[in-house]
């Protein structure tokens, strides 16, 4: 392990590293599901679904691999948010545009995925992509860790434990909670959802404060532990309420469903389907989807290396190169197995706060994502709640690096003041980054000064 990572050169033991990694993991596992979900239009159980599923485990996998041998960083990549959104939007506009079925139309998207990571690969090991990197001013670097915190606790706060009931939905945390306390509001909002709702703000916030009372006192895996407590709170609270939070692994299957995907979505490119939404579509398609994932992978890399102290005086974080070669490959992974552009996950900061600092910590992570495959269902028991008490609380602490930021100079304050705003309200990375350099190459020009 000391040969493979350095650890004691970065001041890690084993131990930590693996509660980093298996941090890491409670916070993401959640793609695990939800991916295969948005790829296939929920479509649960189909032969589709079983190859996206297989495909985000195998895909993650391998990346993290990669992420761990070649840039020993512990940054976890999986299918990213957002652009599986967007690669599904593709998917149904083609499949109207063409009239192909929806697994051919899924298998001709596929191709651009291909295309995107084999572009960004050539463009990693020319270093064309670090620097890029190098090129933006270091008044947007020192904002995008704030600005991903601020992301963090919105995802925690207001999505990521949405709440259905008989009466619509989702019902969101921090949105609906506060105003339904009354029962009248209650009864006519949130229907049987309210019991569920007062539990998932319960859970939240007790997991919350465990993270931060364990952490106060030096307590290793602080992050991981609150989870846990957080996880036994909400079953019980669930048990009360006569749910039975275990109840999907009666009917769970623990056998990958292999042959599925090599009928659906391993190295299934369907070229000729990909060529008949014209050249101009398709090229335009490729540019965006490489846009999208080049900012949010350096939004992502930049902000959770500043915060773990992983960056130099300049705010370069070493073997970006490997870095984002890894994000490249994990890519073309994806596209091979049958899943949308594999990223660097914010989530990634959650591990690096329990202490994570090499590759070992994306290792792990891979590890479980592989062993996902057998044993889904019982990362699928693990709450929302828990999973927003992490993020909530590694968002706060990522807020802490605006104390570099200079505030009374105003080519700092304005970009990153709109990417404070902009990245939790948009949530993308990208565009936020985009907007802070839009306003401080403005500001620069018309201002006249260097």
């Amino acid at each position: 392990m000391e040969k493979f990572f350095r650890l004691k050169e970065n001041g890690t033991t084993v131990r930590t590293e693996i509660i980093a990694g298996l941090t890491t993991f409670m916070t993401m596992a959640y793609i695990i599901a939800l991916n295969p979900n948005l790829l296939t239009g929920f479509d649960v159980g189909s032969a589709l679904w079983n190859g996206v599923f297989l495909a985000t485990c195998l895909a993650s996998a391998f990346a993290m691999f990669c992420m761990a041998f070649l840039a020993n960083k512990p940054f976890a990549l999986a299918p990213g948010m957002g652009l599986n959104s967007f690669f599904a939007i593709v998917v149904a506009n083609i499949a109207a545009l063409t009239g192909m079925s929806y697994v051919d139309s899924f298998q001709s998207a596929l191709v651009i995925i291909l295309v995107e990571g084999i572009i960004f690969i050539i463009l990693s090991i020319l270093n064309i992509r670090e620097k890029i990197v190098d090129a933006i001013p270091l008044g947007v670097r020192l904002g995008i860790a704030p600005a991903i915190g601020l992301m963090l606790m919105n995802i925690g706060f207001g999505s990521n434990a949405g709440v259905y009931s008989e009466t619509g939905g989702p019902f969101f945390v921090m949105r609906d909670f506060f105003g339904a306390l009354t029962p009248s509001v209650a009864q006519t909002t949130m229907g049987s959802g309210y019991s569920t709702m007062v539990l998932q703000v319960a859970t939240m916030f007790i997991g919350l404060f465990a993270i931060v009372i364990l952490a106060k006192k030096g307590v290793k895996g602080a992050v991981l532990a609150g989870m846990l407590v957080a996880s036994v709170i909400y079953w019980a609270g669930a048990a009360m309420l006569g749910q039975n939070p275990f109840a999907s692994l009666a009917t769970a299957s623990f056998v990958p469903p292999f042959g599925d995907m090599m009928s659906t979505t391993l190295f299934k490119f369907n070229f000729q389907g990909f060529l008949q939404v014209g050249w101009f579509t398709a090229i335009t398609l490729i540019i965006t989807f490489c846009m999208i994932d080049m900012f949010d992978t350096i939004g992502t890399l930049v902000g959770t290396a500043s915060r773990a102290g992983m960056v130099d005086k300049d705010g370069n974080m070493p073997k970006m190169k490997e870095a984002l070669l890894s994000d490249a490959l994990g890519t073309v992974a994806g596209a091979c197995t049958g899943t949308s552009t594999v990223t660097t996950f914010v989530e990634s900061a959650s591990g690096v706060e329990a202490g994570g600092r090499t590759g070992l910590t994306a290792l792990t992570t891979g590890v479980l994502f592989l062993a996902c495959i057998f044993i889904a269902p019982i990362a699928a028991i693990i709450p929302a709640a828990a999973t927003s008490a992490a993020l909530i609380y590694v968002g706060v602490l990522m807020l802490m690096g605006l104390k570099n930021v200079k505030f009374d100079d105003l080519d700092q304050m304005v970009p990153v003041s709109l990417m404070l705003i902009g990245m939790p309200v948009s949530s993308s990375i990208g565009h936020a980054i985009g907007l802070g350099l839009i306003s401080y190459t403005v500001i620069k020009v018309f201002s006249g000064k260097p």
